[in-house]
């Protein structure tokens, strides 16, 4: 664990690389991936409505522009139109590999949180699949399965996810490790205090499989995740040689009821996970990261680990900052 540690960790702050217009709009959860030789960032904005995707470019992965939208709110009646926050899947998981998507049936996927209230993820929210079959880069609405794919009124629904899901990460086991090829990480939560509503918004992470990116089933009754009280979510899994790492955040934990903070844990069967008890990977210590500094997104190019994040500062503007294994100097834009 020491050595995965000393592997992964970013001391040096960049600070912010991607934020908002304007203070009414909010973003976050990053998904990092490289295209020819470009880097490509899908993230999420919250604009009062709800949640739409988006995606931006770089080449160095520090200056990016902004691209456009993958997933739009829809004027219609469907389960998802006022709440679609997507997240890159299938993506090579070679810890300083390649980055790049895969298709699968000759398509790109993604899995998404999706719901139809309005608002900061009020009402019911599930999972999604959307895919495309043209170009991943280019900003265009990608096509979205019909109804989720998992939802908390599910007749095989567990104890800790019956309330609200959340975000996903989908990668692409071939081989067959808990015999499907797609395995699904996600947050929920649940009523697992006895029905006080205190305790309904603490999250957990779970899993569940798939052999073709539509039909999915709930893998174990318990999470694979948790810490009691509080969050635990955001799983977003690479592999250094033998070893799963599954970067995630912790947020009002028992012993830390004020702090969010990214961590991970190590596993060789993607099921039982030991969790990194040392220093956190990221957490708050500058003033646009002063609220909250949570939610990782990890790469390593050319020697560098770089770990993207989601920084909220003091007046609750959002937006994405990045962490270095190496000094790369400090970023000039503010909130």
């Amino acid at each position: 664990m020491q050595k995965v540690y000393e592997e992964v960790k970013t001391p040096f702050k960049y600070g912010l690389v991607v934020t908002p217009e304007n203070e009414t709009k909010k973003i976050d959860c990053p998904s990092v991936f490289r295209k020819g030789n470009s880097w490509y960032m899908t993230y999420i904005q919250f604009d009062g409505r709800g949640y739409e995707t988006w995606i931006a470019k770089s080449k160095d992965l520090l200056d990016w522009t902004t691209l456009g939208k993958l997933m739009s709110f829809s004027d219609t009646t469907d389960w998802d139109n006022n709440q679609k926050a997507g997240y890159i899947a299938l993506q090579n998981t070679k810890w300083g590999g390649n980055y790049k998507l895969e298709k699968y049936q000759n398509k790109y996927w993604m899995s998404y949180i999706g719901g139809r209230d309005r608002g900061y993820e009020s009402g019911p929210l599930a999972i999604g699949i959307a895919n495309t079959t043209n170009d991943p880069i280019k900003p265009h609405e990608w096509n979205r399965l019909s109804k989720p794919v998992l939802s908390s009124t599910d007749t095989d629904v567990r104890w800790w996810e019956n309330r609200k899901l959340y975000k996903s990460t989908v990668i692409r086991d071939k081989d067959k490790t808990l015999g499907s090829e797609f395995i699904m990480y996600y947050n929920a939560n649940g009523d697992s205090s006895g029905n006080k509503p205190k305790w309904r918004w603490f999250e957990r992470i779970g899993m569940a499989v798939s052999d073709d990116m539509v039909n999915w089933k709930r893998y174990h009754a318990d999470p694979v995740m948790e810490h009691g009280v509080g969050i635990t979510g955001d799983a977003v899994l690479q592999k250094i040689n033998d070893v799963w790492v599954m970067f995630y955040f912790g947020a009002f934990w028992e012993t830390r009821k004020n702090e969010t903070f990214n961590r991970f844990a190590c596993s060789y069967d993607l099921v039982n996970w030991t969790d990194w008890k040392g220093e956190d990977l990221i957490k708050s210590s500058e003033p646009y990261d002063a609220k909250y500094a949570h939610k990782s997104f990890v790469v390593k190019w050319k020697g560098v680990v770089y770990h993207f994040y989601c920084a909220v500062d003091k007046k609750d503007n959002r937006g994405i900052a990045v962490a270095t294994s190496v000094d790369k100097g400090k970023s000039k834009l503010q909130f």
